[in-house]
């Protein structure tokens, strides 16, 4: 049986800093960076009382 790669799995290719940390380091830490990221930017949106915005990066 043949594994898929980390980024096949979790969809890095529109998160380069990701795909970045994953080649440098053991999958658990990035998915830790990864959660600490994530829980960020929700604490910034509900402390600015705004909704998520899509970089624009990633809308073209």
């Amino acid at each position: 049986m043949m594994r898929r790669s980390n980024s096949k799995i979790h969809g890095t290719g529109h998160r380069p800093w990701l795909t970045g940390l994953l080649a440098r380091r053991p999958t658990k830490v990035a998915a830790i960076a990864l959660a600490n990221k994530l829980a960020r930017m929700a604490w910034a949106m509900m402390a600015r009382n705004e909704r998520y915005k899509e970089p624009a990066a990633l809308t073209a």
